[in-house]
């Protein structure tokens, strides 16, 4: 479906970083290049805010990584790895990611998730017909939600222009 985007339309991004990292690293070897995919995602409208979720763990090895993020003009959220009993280990932001989106959309008009998780269905279902925001997805088709891709209004495949929007290791 084709959406219509002008230069007034109020757009919030919300990028999960696990979600896009690991798919970059299975499908490609390579890291993503999240200030491309913003730049793009924007795409000459009024950006509100451009959020990053992401995990922080002791040794603080990702503080770069974070530091590249907001030099992209990227705001940073970071939640501490769970490490539970057992040696498994959590980090996931989907319930934030949603809290957040569902806080901004009556100041957005378009609400961007960069990810390819189909737990946002709901989401995306909520703001639209709830908050009536237009709700757009980014994320590499190959490992994206074939629900999530019929549930927004527009879904931009990494995958079709990949070398834009990776970095290779």
């Amino acid at each position: 479906m084709s959406v219509i985007k002008h230069k007034e339309q109020r757009v919030g991004i919300f990028i999960d970083t696990q979600n896009l990292y690991h798919s970059a690293k299975n499908l490609y070897n390579a890291k993503v290049n999240f200030g491309q995919i913003v730049k793009d995602a924007v795409a000459g409208r009024a950006l509100i805010r451009s959020i990053a979720y992401v995990v922080g763990t002791e040794s603080g090895e990702e503080r770069g990584f974070f530091d590249a993020l907001e030099k992209s003009g990227i705001e940073t959220k970071i939640k501490d790895l769970q490490v539970f009993a057992g040696g498994a280990k959590k980090g996931d932001w989907d319930v934030g990611i949603a809290v957040d989106a569902i806080t901004m959309a009556p100041k957005l008009d378009t609400v961007i998730l960069v990810s390819g998780d189909g737990d946002f269905v709901p989401l995306t279902q909520y703001l639209q017909f709830n908050e009536g925001c237009q709700v757009e997805a980014i994320s590499f088709g190959k490992s994206t939600s074939q629900r999530l891709k019929e549930a927004v209004d527009e879904f931009f495949d990494l995958d079709i222009q990949s070398r834009r929007y990776l970095i290779k290791r």
